[in-house]
């Protein structure tokens, strides 16, 4: 661990961001809600040098731009650890390290608080049924000092997280969410103690630790779901590989490490590796596989002259790269800084209950002092003075206000599940309630993830059984679609594969081809096939097939869209793929607006457009290319066979092979922001009738934390209104012409 900035060398960290700048990303600690970005940005912005500043919300990474005459590393450090925060270099495994350590050490205090609670509960309800029947004041003492036993200890360790927050805030001058929550979980304990000792009716050990357990819940979930998406944006790297095989000046080939490339070496990349650096073709020709990164479904032939970016899966032939963009200056890495400007542009959306609790969170201290003070001069007796603001701090500790989003949330991803769809982020649900847009990818998005043989019916069963047994030799995509006809075929012994052509093989005497056109000494057809299909055909003797092979639309997707119309939602496609493949997709589901060959930046430039238009923009997508733009869109799904990075940049992640999951995930989170809404109206009606009534010392302790409970629960009850999402029940006659269109219908 860092102890101190002075604990490394913080030059190795920094970079040229300009003339006369330097730029650094720095981990931060203790960010638990929106409020904190904006105080650390303002913090470093007010410092002296500081050009730019800026928070990702999600991974905790702080982007500093300082002027670096003016500004030390090392200064702006102990400036936030001033504010509040704990800063060290950003490093990706340390941070994941330390993300590991933090949802253990959170899931410890919840189970800390969980044991407590239902002990402490069952010794409750034995003093409460006592009081209005028989218990000696022995007996109730007992019951009352066991209660300390375990609440006191389990408050100590499980409510650190609140108490470690407020302490810093304390220190810093401001007053956080968690000081309250502190403040009324501390008073109400030494209330208890207080009211243990002098052998008083009440306590209020139960009340306290069962506040601990709801919100260590919520703070459990929303760190969970922090940590995965995280931990899976860290893939990005391994698309490039760890190793790449450079030629040495004597023309031999050496393994050296990724990272050590440099623009202007030859590189050698052999069938099945992937290429770790951008570059230019020297020699060699064969076919790699980009639909990772543009989301193009053919494969791209290469020959001498042509570029290649890192990432691709090279499959046929051995290519000689001379490189020209290697370590930062990659196109992954491009997609990773679009990424990550992205996402810290959508981590500046403030949750519901963030925004209320600035307001909140003040008036409830404000209201405490005033009201002892209030009793102090009216001429009480101190104690009574103090009793009458404890009872107001418990009457308004926000209860209410921390569980009205957290339980229409636990509700809503209940229903989700059940549905197969997975939040990623906590404030995905209010995010998607303000769609009014969605985008659509094309390529295993709107289409299955791997593309059919769409004419497999016209074909006669003995040929498409043995093409499926030839096609089981072969990883070509299009073969591998011929071998998914019949799933069980074992493929022919002596099956030989030639590179770039096809597959062969005797069968009952006679040789049996399959591949391209020539391939099979046929002549290659033209006009008569779409151009978003791709054609591969068999040959046996003087019996021959073709194959038509195209990426089919998941089977509810026309359903699914007319079913989105019907809501008022603008539909867009927006892909990688090439125009001429997505026109025709797009006339099926009848979306006007359709575009094709767009790289990374080219999709948030689309994206950016329809939101300084102000529109609220749903990107759904699964691929490399898709990623950048998930991160940049104000909400976003991803199918759950989207590469781990789309999945870490969307907000939900939807199984199966329908499309009905989008819809359901915007029904219900419309249905639950209106919920959020109404439990954070019945917190604020709570506090307007309850207040008043503490601070005319009309209410006791007790009956201030049964009143802070029973806001609690009318709160849970109501979020509990949520209806489930409606399935919709597929067109079964629609839904089997869209998947067998053919070649005649798709021209027209």
């Amino acid at each position: 661990m860092l102890a101190t900035p002075e604990a490394v060398d913080l030059s190795l960290f920094t970079r040229s961001a300009g003339p006369g700048e330097r730029s650094i990303d720095l981990a931060i600690e203790g960010v638990d809600c929106a409020a904190c970005l904006d105080d650390i940005e303002g913090t470093m912005k007010s410092a002296a040098g500081v050009v730019s500043a800026r928070l990702n919300l999600t991974t905790h990474r702080l982007a500093l731009v300082f002027r670096d005459a003016e500004a030390d590393a090392s200064v702006l450090i102990r400036t936030l650890a001033r504010a509040g925060y704990k800063a060290y270099p950003f490093e990706q495994s340390r941070v994941e390290r330390d993300e590991q350590r933090r949802t253990q050490w959170l899931l410890k205090c919840l189970a800390v608080a969980g044991f407590a609670s239902m002990n402490i509960m069952l010794l409750s309800v034995s003093v409460w049924s006592g009081n209005v029947a028989d218990i000696t004041p022995e007996t109730r003492d007992f019951f009352h000092w066991l209660s300390a036993l375990i609440a006191l200890p389990a408050a100590a360790y499980a409510g650190q997280p609140f108490f470690i927050s407020a302490i810093a805030g304390v220190r810093a001058g401001k007053l956080n969410m968690d000081f309250p929550i502190s403040l009324g979980i501390l008073l109400a304990l030494t209330m208890s103690v207080f009211e243990t000792l002098f052998h008083g009716e009440h306590a209020y050990f139960d009340s306290a630790v069962m506040l601990l357990l709801f919100l260590l819940a919520g703070r459990y979930l929303d760190q969970s779901m922090r940590r995965r998406t995280r931990a899976a944006a860290g893939n990005l790297a391994a698309l490039k590989g760890d190793v790449a095989h450079r030629f040495g000046p004597e023309g031999q080939v050496v393994a050296v490490p990724v990272g050590a490339l440099l623009a202007g070496d030859r590189i050698l990349v052999r069938p099945g590796d992937r290429v770790p650096a951008d570059g230019l073709v020297l020699s060699g020709t064969s076919e790699v596989d980009t639909s990772i990164i543009t989301g193009e479904t053919m494969r791209r032939a290469l020959r001498p002259g042509m570029p290649v970016h890192a990432g691709a899966m090279n499959f046929d032939g051995a290519l000689t790269v001379e490189v020209t963009a290697a370590g930062q200056g990659t196109l992954l890495d491009e997609v990773a800084r679009l990424i990550e400007k992205a996402g810290a542009a959508k981590s500046r959306y403030m949750r519901l209950a963030d925004r209320a609790a600035r307001i909140y969170a003040p008036m409830v201290h404000v209201a405490a002092a005033a009201t002892l003070v209030f009793w102090l001069l009216a001429g009480a007796g101190a104690h009574q003075a103090i009793v009458i603001a404890i009872s107001v701090l418990i009457i308004t500790c926000p209860c209410a206000l921390a569980l009205a989003v957290p339980a229409v949330q636990v509700v809503a991803s209940g229903h989700l599940f059940r549905a197969g769809i997975y939040l990623n982020a906590a404030d995905a649900l209010e995010r998607l309630a303000e769609i009014d847009t969605i985008v659509f990818d094309k390529t295993g998005t709107l289409t299955h993830p791997h593309p059919d043989v769409v004419n497999a019916g016209m074909i006669p069963d003995d040929l498409r059984r043995a093409a499926a047994r030839l096609a089981a030799s072969s990883r070509h995509p299009l073969a591998m679609a011929v071998a998914r006809l019949q799933a069980d075929a074992a493929p022919y012994d002596d099956a030989e594969e030639v590179s770039g052509a096809g597959v062969r093989a005797m069968v009952d005497g006679v040789e049996m081809r399959l591949g391209s056109a020539r391939f099979c000494d046929l002549p290659k057809e033209r006009g008569s096939i779409a151009p978003d299909v791709s054609v591969i055909y068999l040959r046996h003797g003087d019996r021959r097939a073709r194959f038509e092979i195209r990426q089919s639309l998941r089977s509810d997707a026309r359903d699914t869209m007319d079913r989105l119309r019907r809501h008022g939602y603008d539909l867009r496609i927006l892909s990688g793929d090439r125009p001429e493949a997505v026109a025709p997709l797009a006339d099926i589901l009848g979306i006007v607006s359709a575009r094709g060959g767009l790289d990374p930046s080219q999709k948030i430039a689309e994206i950016e457009a329809l939101r300084a238009n102000g529109r609220k923009v749903l990107m759904v997508g699964d691929g490399l290319n898709d990623a950048p733009a998930l991160a940049a869109a104000h909400a976003s799904l991803s199918p759950v066979t989207a590469i781990d990075l789309a999945q870490a940049q969307a907000d939900a992640i939807f199984l199966g092979e329908r499309l009905a999951p989008v819809a359901q995930s915007l029904d219900v989170a419309r249905q639950a922001r209106a919920l959020m809404r109404q439990n954070l109206g019945i917190a604020i009606i709570y506090n307007l009738v309850a207040v008043p009534l503490a601070v005319a010392g009309h209410v006791t302790p007790l009956i201030a934390a049964a009143a802070m409970s029973g806001s609690s629960i009318i709160v849970t009850l109501n979020a509990l209104r949520m209806r489930a999402p409606a399935v919709a029940k597929p067109n079964d006659s629609h839904d089997e012409r869209v998947l067998r269109l053919t070649t005649s219908e798709l021209r027209t």
